[in-house]
């Protein structure tokens, strides 16, 4: 399969690729910039990574006129609306980067373009497929938490001095918002992935505390609920000082979810490798062993994802995206209740 990889201004852009190289189904990739002015980006990417990309291009519409069986865009926020509609409007599948659209409006109008071609719009939530999540999604779904009471995620990470504040993603404009459209998001999917309880309402406070010129909520408190009641939160932000720089430095994260029901629950860190999960049930099934421990340890990988997102895009060419445009936009419009 042929694949076409769009948005080099997106931090993701490598990781992305180094996903598509590691898929043997991939056999050639070419690279295209979403804007003119990004060349030295593909040239650095290709020079980093040389392995089965055939060509660079500056012309999207160009591009997509060649021999290419799918896409995956990160272009940057703002111009995700042309990219991913050009892509669809040439017939082509979409496996696009979260948020996907500044906001619901944009995010509703590309799910639309996609139902109408009848082609599949995939979204980056790669974290569905990580066995840690997995095994709680399995967990829930065998009965061994019993109704879902409350639900606690957090996701801190380090402070926008150790980020490039001038970069697009803090450009509210450019971006659409801040540490919740780039991190929060991930969990607003994850949490109704796991337990099967869609979120119905999101409120809470956002705030810019980093002492940076930006513009977006770089912290950011929710309070949720779910449809059948339980209650939830969600905290997240650029707020750590002793962590170190970039944008994947692992040491750098302090991260938490917890699934809490009548008859047990599930906990663990998400960016943790390896990534241990506790598990308690009180379930007739567990007697003899209410508390349970299983730790996943899981190949290096560079790919977007690591091995799990490897995974994640095979499904997705395939014809079977493990979450698709309907799931991004369900989020944006949560996002939106908080803003």
């Amino acid at each position: 399969m042929k694949a076409l990889l769009i948005g080099p201004e997106n931090p993701h852009f490598l990781g992305h690729l180094r996903t598509l190289q590691a898929l043997p189904e991939v056999t050639a990739i070419t690279l295209v910039a979403s804007d003119p002015n990004d060349a030295g980006l593909l040239e650095e990417a290709r020079a980093a990574h040389p392995e089965r990309i055939g060509a660079l291009s500056l012309d999207l519409s160009e591009a997509l006129r060649g021999e290419i069986d799918f896409v995956v865009a990160c272009p940057r926020n703002d111009r995700a609306v042309e990219v991913i509609i050009q892509a669809l409007r040439a017939g082509k599948p979409v496996l696009a980067e979260k948020p996907v659209g500044r906001s619901a409006a944009e995010t509703a109008q590309i799910v639309e373009v996609a139902r109408q071609a009848g082609l599949a719009l995939g979204v980056c939530y790669q974290n569905r497929l990580h066995p840690a999540a997995l095994a709680a999604r399995t967990f829930v779904a065998d009965g061994l938490l019993g109704e879902l009471v409350a639900v606690e995620m957090r996701y801190f990470t380090t402070q926008l001095r150790f980020r490039d504040p001038k970069h697009w993603l803090f450009n509210k404009t450019l971006s659409g918002g801040g540490v919740l459209h780039w991190l929060g998001c991930h969990y607003l999917d994850l949490a109704p992935y796991v337990t099967g309880q869609a979120i119905v309402a999101a409120s809470g406070r956002i705030a810019t505390r980093s002492g940076e010129a930006v513009d977006v909520e770089d912290v950011a408190a929710l309070s949720l609920t779910f449809a059948n009641g339980a209650a939830g939160s969600l905290s997240c932000g650029y707020v750590l000082a002793q962590s170190g720089g970039g944008f994947y430095n692992q040491s750098g994260n302090d991260t938490h979810l917890a699934f809490i029901g009548r008859l047990g629950r599930v906990w663990w860190t998400p960016t943790k490798s390896p990534s241990t999960v506790n598990f308690e049930s009180t379930h007739p099934d567990w007697a003899f062993a209410p508390r349970r421990t299983v730790t996943y340890e899981l190949p290096e990988s560079g790919a977007y994802g690591g091995i799990a997102g490897i995974e994640f895009v095979r499904r997705f060419i395939q014809g079977a995206p493990v979450a698709t445009g309907e799931d991004a936009l369900r989020v944006a419009k949560l996002l939106e209740m908080v803003y």
